[in-house]
């Protein structure tokens, strides 16, 4: 038996509760793990509280990460006691995800955990940092330098802005990191912003072309934030978009394009190929401190996580949320 938050469905609505589970129930796969820690991020909050239909079957175990330690392996490239960390792939979402003390995957889902990190490091960064690493590496394919000019990243205050940030800082980038929480500022410029701006400068309904601002820009936000951002673009510059916090629509016009020569690079860590995350995951290791992970993590015990579900969908909770399973 082991702990899990299970997601049911009745009467056209989401239940979640923690429940203890017999280890039969779990899903098929060839790895069997001992869960160490999972994460809370924007989508988890989405399935637990049944905003958006993010489930696609019940019961379910949501938590699109997980990091821990392999128990049983029937794949080739894992042995008992292997440390490894799995982002996306479904997880939480077509089959049980890491809100547990146990998670049964398909090895070729899971990659070996770089060796400096702990597990505890892996879930501070999770699928925020991961993705922050691949909307990096998406505009530095595209071409941008750090003497290019300021680089945006909006969200900032959330996992995959607040990670954004610091890879970008420490890259030599000069960031501007665009929030709605002014109170932040300081957390914000810790991470490495050089500059601090109002979300509500981006979120409105804006001209098909604005000032040239922006080299480049990590965009976490979409609908009238991105349709700026991309009007506000540098001739020739990106913007890598991975988020929908304000909304999925992109009212814009194909001005910035045709123009301006802008790229928008759409930035998927769902299904990423396993040579990409392992390349991110690398990147993440070797770029990162352990204070500045630590820097953006908070922690909750498993049976917090559907309170902070609803406050993060909210806007109340700043950085990341590591959830440890085992208390």
């Amino acid at each position: 038996m082991f702990n899990a938050l299970l997601l049911e469905k009745q009467d056209d609505r989401t239940t979640a509760s923690v429940q203890s589970i017999d280890e039969a129930r779990l899903v098929e796969g060839d790895v069997l793990v001992r869960v160490d820690y999972s994460t809370l991020n924007y989508k988890d909050a989405l399935a637990i509280t049944g905003k958006i239909p993010v489930v696609r079957t019940f019961p379910m175990v949501p938590g699109i990460d997980f990091a821990g330690i392999v128990e049983e392996s029937g794949h080739v490239q894992y042995k008992p006691g292997d440390r490894v960390v799995l982002n996306g792939w479904g997880a939480g979402e077509t089959h049980w995800g890491g809100l547990a003390q146990k998670a049964r995957v398909l090895g070729d889902h899971l990659i070996p955990l770089p060796a400096s990190l702990t597990t505890r490091q892996a879930m501070a960064l999770g699928t925020a940092g991961y993705t922050a690493m691949l909307c990096v590496q998406a505009l530095e394919r595209h071409g941008a330098r750090p003497d290019d000019g300021d680089v945006l990243v909006t969200g900032a205050n959330g996992g995959v802005g607040s990670f954004a940030i610091a890879i970008l800082a420490r890259l030599g980038y000069r960031v501007v990191a665009s929030t709605g929480r002014a109170s932040e500022e300081a957390r914000l410029r810790e991470l490495g912003a050089a500059d601090v701006i109002d979300r509500s400068t981006l979120s409105a309904p804006g001209k098909p072309l604005a000032k040239e601002r922006w080299a480049a820009a990590v965009d976490c936000v979409g609908s009238h934030t991105l349709a700026n951002v991309c009007a506000s673009l540098r001739y020739g510059g990106a913007v890598a978009a991975c988020g929908l916090a304000q909304g999925m629509d992109l009212p814009a016009t194909v001005a910035p394009f045709i123009l301006r020569g802008v790229t928008l690079l759409g930035v998927d860590s769902v299904y990423v190929p396993r040579e990409r995350r392992l390349d991110a995951w690398a990147s993440i290791a070797d770029e990162l401190p352990a204070e500045t992970i630590e820097h953006v993590a908070s922690e909750i015990a498993l049976g917090e996580a559907v309170d902070v579900a609803s406050r993060l969908l909210q806007g109340e909770v700043k950085g990341r949320v590591i959830v440890d399973v085992n208390r």
